[in-house]
């Protein structure tokens, strides 16, 4: 996810672009550049770090010109640097594009333009469609700009600016959001509302597939097949605090229906095009390598420890490989046993979680081979292991992870899979079966944020207990953790989660009458096992909240309310069941008039014992 502008007009380009990124940083902070054509060339200056770092780098020398782009970086293909910022350019300097999204077949798309003469400056996927411009360009800027279009896969929204005609930029979108704002004499474009509103409030949000050309005094908007295209004008009633957060109320809740887009992203080049295999270019292992392991550990603290926890199922029950979770504070403490047989994974979203970082470094001098999956191109700890699976979730603003934690679980999920074709402890059937309900998981998770006045319900009914008990069975139990965590980080209700099975241990001195308890009950394999338990807490008079998949026509008949989640194959439920008990705790947190993306006593990141 970055942050994208652009100006065409009668007044200085410059100016709206650093305004303007400067309301899109949260959607991005590696880095950041504009380029402005003076009348003689286009000028693009660029700087890793915040857009303070750019804006001291011109403040004295600022580009002068009446057109321009500008992008604040979220990297995904590149670490954060100069070279690697956006605007990026052809050979020439005549052609300039800024990017959001991914481009799956840049790496064919490159070295087809390398053997033609083009020469690359970076070592992002973006800089692919600079060059592709300037070889397929017919003279035309709009008719090659939609050749262009018809070569490149994936998502992503584009603008484009040409030396050849600098009275207009065109852009598009697939995937990925763009709005253009309507002004006198002038017009904007961004990928987002917060950055336009300052300066107008109608605007055209285009849709997949569109193109628009937009000059100082006009916006035209066609489909990819040139026939223009009738848009509403949408007025923009939000103020600039709603428009930062695209009209939510807070960030949590804007991750929260951000992460079918964010799954999609983090799936969408590893998925062979035949959808039978995985393809993780990032590792290139083979049978000999994973065999050169006798254990797997995952280590990682939070919400990173449960997406691990599910991890850990999907490997031992797909690559049949013992794995052992730890939480990262406690790991090197232990005089833990790692040697050159070990594969050691860790986890963490800003790649700056001290702890986690402790342990990797621990373990790499024990002699382990070691794979971080973390969601921040270039961060301490993905410079320090060896090898890195990148989650493509964007970046998280709220304190409370919601987003992240679902990539990490299709990240895991997609590993474990790759892990399962190399050794064959899979048939190549299962597998398909498998990715195929996995590209549905998107669809699934918006289905599920298409209804949520009944989780709103539940939350104001009983988000002034002071207890919540969650409880569940193999990976039920792992996500009623990571539900129960939800729900205290933000709403401050003591929540606890508890295997079903251990209830009789113990757990049952606490439930009283009255008391909600979240009761999970979507593995199959366990289903009566946990309807006993859940019979157990219902004698005690608790108040049971189940959440099954869909066509369970039993479990209504043992609690007091149901959520449905869609079905599917229930190794990948949690990715579903997940994303009620995020709600619940959000609504929860409302009804209690919480800080949702601030709560008290914690950090986003935590880079301190």
């Amino acid at each position: 996810m970055c942050g994208i502008v652009g100006y065409v007009g009668d007044k200085q380009a410059a100016d709206f672009l650093l305004e303007g990124l400067s309301k899109l940083e949260y959607r991005g902070y590696d880095s950041a550049g504009i380029a402005v054509y003076d009348g003689n060339h286009i000028r693009v200056e660029k700087s890793v770090g915040r857009l303070s770092a750019l804006r001291d780098k011109i403040k004295d020398d600022m580009p002068q010109g009446t057109i321009g782009i500008g992008h604040t970086r979220w990297a995904t293909h590149g670490r954060p640097s100069d070279r690697n910022a956006h605007p990026h350019t052809d050979c020439s300097g005549d052609f300039v594009v800024v990017h959001n999204g991914i481009i799956e077949n840049y790496l064919g798309l490159k070295e087809e333009l390398i053997e033609k003469g083009h020469v690359f400056k970076s070592e992002t996927d973006t800089e692919v469609v600079a060059h592709l411009l300037e070889e397929v360009y017919n003279g035309d800027f709009i008719s090659s700009v939609r050749e262009v279009l018809h070569r490149i896969e994936g998502s992503y929204s584009l603008v484009f600016m040409s030396k050849r005609e600098p009275d207009k930029l065109i852009c598009t979108k697939q995937d990925n959001p763009l709005v253009i704002g309507i002004g006198e004499g002038e017009n904007f474009i961004a990928s987002d509302i917060p950055a336009i509103i300052a300066r107008t409030r109608r605007t055209y949000i285009l849709n997949d597939g569109e193109l628009a050309v937009v000059t100082k005094d006009s916006i035209k908007i066609t489909n990819r097949r040139g026939e223009p295209v009738t848009k509403k004008v949408f007025e923009v009633n939000w103020n600039a605090e709603a428009a930062e957060k695209g009209g939510y109320e807070h960030f949590m809740l804007k991750e929260i229906n951000e992460q079918p887009k964010a799954v999609r992203d983090t799936m969408s080049q590893r998925i062979a095009k035949d959808g039978k295999s995985i393809v993780m270019n990032e590792l290139k292992w083979d049978a000999d390598y994973l065999n050169s392991f006798n254990k797997i550990y995952i280590v990682a603290c939070g919400t990173a420890y449960h997406a691990g926890l599910v991890g850990k199922f999907y490997i031992e029950k797909l690559a049949r490989v013992m794995v052992e979770v730890d939480v990262a504070s406690e790991f090197r403490y232990r005089n833990p046993i790692v040697d050159e047989n070990t594969l050691f994974i860790v986890v963490s979203q800003s790649g700056e979680t001290s702890d986690t970082l402790a342990a990797l470094k621990e373990s790499k001098r024990l002699g382990a081979k070691t794979l971080a999956l973390t969601n921040v191109v270039g961060s301490s700890i993905a410079r320090e292991a060896d090898q890195v699976l990148y989650t493509w979730a964007g970046p998280e603003i709220a304190v409370a992870s919601t987003k992240a934690y679902t990539t990490q679980l299709i990240l895991f999920f997609m590993l474990a899979l790759y892990m399962a074709q190399i050794k064959k402890t899979q048939t190549p059937e299962r597998l398909e079966e498998l990715i195929a309900k996995l590209k549905n998981v998107p669809a699934q998770i918006s289905e599920e944020l298409s209804d949520v006045d009944p989780i709103k319900t539940f939350a104001k009914k009983y988000g002034f207990n002071e207890d919540v008990f969650y409880i569940g069975r193999l990976l039920d139990y792992d996500v009623a953790l990571e539900g129960a965590l939800k729900l205290k980080e933000i709403s401050y209700i003591h929540a606890e989660a508890y295997a079903a099975g251990e209830l009789k241990h113990g757990t049952l001195a606490l439930i009283v009458e009255g008391v909600p308890v979240i009761a999970l009950a979507t593995q199959k394999s366990v289903y009566e096992k946990t309807l006993s338990n859940i019979k157990e807490v219902k004698a005690r008079d608790a108040v049971v909240i189940g959440i099954a998949a869909e066509g369970d026509t039993e479990l209504e008949k043992y609690v007091d309310h149901v959520i449905m989640v869609p079905e599917t194959d229930e190794l990948l439920l949690p990715l579903l069941t997940v994303v009620p008990l995020q709600l619940l705790a959000y609504y929860a947190a409302i009804t209690r008039g919480c800080d949702v993306d601030k709560p008290r006593n914690l950090a986003k990141s935590v880079t301190v014992e």
